[in-house]
Protein backbone atom coordinates (compact mmCIF):
# COMPACT_ATOMS: atom_id res chain seq x y z
CA UNK A 1 0.00 0.00 0.00
CA UNK A 2 1.51 3.26 -1.12
CA UNK A 3 1.87 5.89 1.53
CA UNK A 4 0.55 9.31 0.76
CA UNK A 5 3.24 11.91 1.40
CA UNK A 6 2.20 14.47 4.01
CA UNK A 7 1.06 17.75 2.59
CA UNK A 8 3.38 20.64 3.19
CA UNK A 9 2.45 24.28 3.31
CA UNK A 10 5.14 26.69 2.27
CA UNK A 11 4.74 30.02 4.04
CA UNK A 12 4.89 33.06 1.83
CA UNK A 13 7.17 35.62 3.40
CA UNK A 14 6.18 39.26 3.48
CA UNK A 15 2.80 38.38 2.00
CA UNK A 16 1.22 41.44 3.61
CA UNK A 17 3.48 43.66 1.52
CA UNK A 18 2.78 41.89 -1.78
CA UNK A 19 -0.16 42.58 -4.05
CA UNK A 20 -2.63 39.71 -4.14
CA UNK A 21 -6.42 39.45 -4.40
CA UNK A 22 -6.77 38.06 -0.86
CA UNK A 23 -4.90 40.89 0.84
CA UNK A 24 -7.14 43.27 2.74
CA UNK A 25 -6.61 46.80 3.92
CA UNK A 26 -6.34 45.49 7.49
CA UNK A 27 -3.46 43.24 6.41
CA UNK A 28 -1.53 46.26 5.16
CA UNK A 29 -2.27 48.14 8.37
CA UNK A 30 -1.10 45.16 10.40
CA UNK A 31 2.15 45.00 8.41
CA UNK A 32 2.85 48.66 9.15
CA UNK A 33 2.03 48.14 12.82
CA UNK A 34 4.51 45.27 13.04
CA UNK A 35 7.23 47.30 11.32
CA UNK A 36 6.56 50.39 13.42
CA UNK A 37 6.51 48.33 16.61
CA UNK A 38 9.94 46.82 16.00
CA UNK A 39 11.48 50.13 14.91
CA UNK A 40 9.98 51.99 17.88
CA UNK A 41 11.04 49.24 20.30
CA UNK A 42 14.65 49.40 19.11
CA UNK A 43 14.83 53.19 19.03
CA UNK A 44 13.01 53.73 22.33
CA UNK A 45 15.05 51.02 24.03
CA UNK A 46 18.32 52.52 22.83
CA UNK A 47 17.21 56.05 23.72
CA UNK A 48 16.02 55.05 27.18
CA UNK A 49 19.29 53.19 27.81
CA UNK A 50 21.36 56.22 26.83
CA UNK A 51 19.25 58.55 28.97
CA UNK A 52 19.51 56.19 31.95
CA UNK A 53 23.29 55.88 31.56
CA UNK A 54 23.67 59.66 31.29
CA UNK A 55 21.44 60.16 34.34
CA UNK A 56 23.53 57.69 36.33
CA UNK A 57 26.74 59.47 35.33
CA UNK A 58 25.22 62.81 36.37
CA UNK A 59 24.18 61.45 39.76
CA UNK A 60 27.67 60.06 40.38
CA UNK A 61 29.21 63.40 39.42
CA UNK A 62 26.79 65.26 41.70
CA UNK A 63 27.67 63.04 44.64
CA UNK A 64 31.39 63.46 44.02
CA UNK A 65 30.82 67.21 44.24
CA UNK A 66 29.03 66.85 47.59
CA UNK A 67 31.72 64.84 49.41
CA UNK A 68 35.44 65.28 49.83
CA UNK A 69 38.38 63.23 51.03
CA UNK A 70 40.12 64.17 54.29
CA UNK A 71 43.26 62.75 55.93
CA UNK A 72 42.39 61.01 59.20
CA UNK A 73 44.19 59.12 61.96
CA UNK A 74 43.14 55.84 63.55
CA UNK A 75 42.44 56.20 67.25
CA UNK A 76 42.34 52.44 67.83
CA UNK A 77 43.73 49.27 66.33
CA UNK A 78 41.59 48.05 63.47
CA UNK A 79 40.21 44.52 63.66
CA UNK A 80 42.14 41.98 61.64
CA UNK A 81 39.10 40.43 59.96
CA UNK A 82 35.67 41.63 58.91
CA UNK A 83 32.79 40.26 60.95
CA UNK A 84 30.00 40.89 58.42
CA UNK A 85 30.54 37.86 56.18
CA UNK A 86 28.02 39.08 53.59
CA UNK A 87 28.33 39.15 49.83
CA UNK A 88 28.56 42.94 49.96
CA UNK A 89 31.60 42.96 52.25
CA UNK A 90 34.48 44.88 50.68
CA UNK A 91 37.03 43.32 53.05
CA UNK A 92 37.50 46.43 55.19
CA UNK A 93 36.54 46.86 58.84
CA UNK A 94 35.03 49.63 60.95
CA UNK A 95 37.31 51.62 63.23
CA UNK A 96 37.29 55.02 64.97
CA UNK A 97 39.17 57.78 63.19
CA UNK A 98 39.91 61.42 63.97
CA UNK A 99 40.38 64.30 61.57
CA UNK A 100 40.47 68.09 61.52
CA UNK A 101 38.28 70.08 59.12
CA UNK A 102 39.50 73.19 57.25
CA UNK A 103 38.15 75.40 60.06
CA UNK A 104 40.32 73.64 62.61
CA UNK A 105 37.52 71.70 64.31
CA UNK A 106 38.42 68.16 65.38
CA UNK A 107 35.96 65.38 64.48
CA UNK A 108 35.73 61.75 65.53
CA UNK A 109 33.69 59.10 63.76
CA UNK A 110 33.81 55.52 62.57
CA UNK A 111 35.06 54.73 59.08
CA UNK A 112 35.99 51.66 57.10
CA UNK A 113 39.72 50.94 56.99
CA UNK A 114 42.09 48.17 55.98
CA UNK A 115 42.04 45.30 58.51
CA UNK A 116 44.92 45.15 60.96
CA UNK A 117 45.91 48.82 60.76
CA UNK A 118 47.42 49.92 64.11
CA UNK A 119 46.32 52.99 66.06
CA UNK A 120 48.00 56.15 64.81
CA UNK A 121 47.97 55.05 61.17
CA UNK A 122 46.97 57.66 58.63
CA UNK A 123 43.94 56.75 56.54
CA UNK A 124 41.73 58.49 53.99
CA UNK A 125 38.15 59.23 54.94
CA UNK A 126 35.27 60.76 53.00
CA UNK A 127 32.96 63.34 54.60
CA UNK A 128 29.88 65.27 53.54
CA UNK A 129 29.06 68.93 54.04
CA UNK A 130 27.82 68.18 57.57
CA UNK A 131 31.18 66.71 58.54
CA UNK A 132 29.91 63.13 58.75
CA UNK A 133 31.74 60.08 57.43
CA UNK A 134 30.21 58.75 54.21
CA UNK A 135 31.09 56.00 51.78
CA UNK A 136 33.53 56.88 49.00
CA UNK A 137 31.89 58.10 45.77
CA UNK A 138 31.93 55.97 42.65
CA UNK A 139 34.47 57.34 40.22
CA UNK A 140 36.57 56.43 37.21
CA UNK A 141 36.09 53.06 35.55
CA UNK A 142 33.71 51.88 38.28
CA UNK A 143 31.37 54.81 37.59
CA UNK A 144 31.53 54.18 33.84
CA UNK A 145 30.75 50.51 34.37
CA UNK A 146 27.82 51.22 36.70
CA UNK A 147 26.37 53.75 34.24
CA UNK A 148 26.73 51.30 31.36
CA UNK A 149 25.05 48.53 33.36
CA UNK A 150 22.20 50.87 34.26
CA UNK A 151 21.65 51.70 30.60
CA UNK A 152 21.89 48.03 29.62
CA UNK A 153 19.19 47.13 32.16
CA UNK A 154 16.83 49.97 31.22
CA UNK A 155 17.08 49.55 27.43
CA UNK A 156 15.45 46.07 27.16
CA UNK A 157 12.69 47.04 29.60
CA UNK A 158 11.79 50.17 27.63
CA UNK A 159 11.93 48.29 24.34
CA UNK A 160 9.75 45.50 25.72
CA UNK A 161 7.17 48.02 26.95
CA UNK A 162 6.91 49.56 23.47
CA UNK A 163 6.78 46.12 21.85
CA UNK A 164 3.94 45.01 24.15
CA UNK A 165 2.01 48.19 23.40
CA UNK A 166 2.35 47.59 19.65
CA UNK A 167 1.39 43.95 20.06
CA UNK A 168 -1.73 45.02 21.94
CA UNK A 169 -2.73 47.27 19.04
CA UNK A 170 -2.15 44.40 16.64
CA UNK A 171 -4.24 42.03 18.79
CA UNK A 172 -7.15 44.48 18.69
CA UNK A 173 -6.81 44.70 14.92
CA UNK A 174 -6.87 40.89 14.63
CA UNK A 175 -10.00 40.66 16.79
CA UNK A 176 -11.67 43.30 14.65
CA UNK A 177 -10.74 41.42 11.47
CA UNK A 178 -12.09 38.16 12.88
CA UNK A 179 -15.36 39.91 13.72
CA UNK A 180 -15.56 41.22 10.14
CA UNK A 181 -14.98 37.71 8.82
CA UNK A 182 -17.79 36.39 11.01
CA UNK A 183 -20.15 39.02 9.66
CA UNK A 184 -19.16 38.22 6.08
CA UNK A 185 -19.58 34.51 6.65
CA UNK A 186 -23.07 35.07 8.06
CA UNK A 187 -23.95 36.63 4.72
CA UNK A 188 -22.02 34.31 2.40
CA UNK A 189 -22.36 31.05 4.34
CA UNK A 190 -26.03 30.34 3.54
CA UNK A 191 -25.49 31.06 -0.15
CA UNK A 192 -22.41 28.84 -0.16
CA UNK A 193 -24.44 26.02 1.31
CA UNK A 194 -27.12 26.43 -1.37
CA UNK A 195 -24.51 26.37 -4.10
CA UNK A 196 -22.95 23.21 -2.65
CA UNK A 197 -26.36 21.57 -2.44
CA UNK A 198 -27.14 22.47 -6.02
CA UNK A 199 -24.02 20.72 -7.23
CA UNK A 200 -24.97 17.53 -5.50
Amino acid sequence: MARTPPSTVTPVRLWRWRRNPLRRHSDVVEAWIILATWVAAVLCGAGAGLVAAHSAESSYSARRAQVHEVPAVLTEDAARTSASGTGYDDGRVWATVRWTDPRGKVHTDRAKVVPGEPAGSRVAAWTNSAGRIVSPPIAGAAADLQAALTGALVAPSAGAAVWLAGWGVRARLIRRRMAEWDEEWKQIGPRWGNLSGGRG
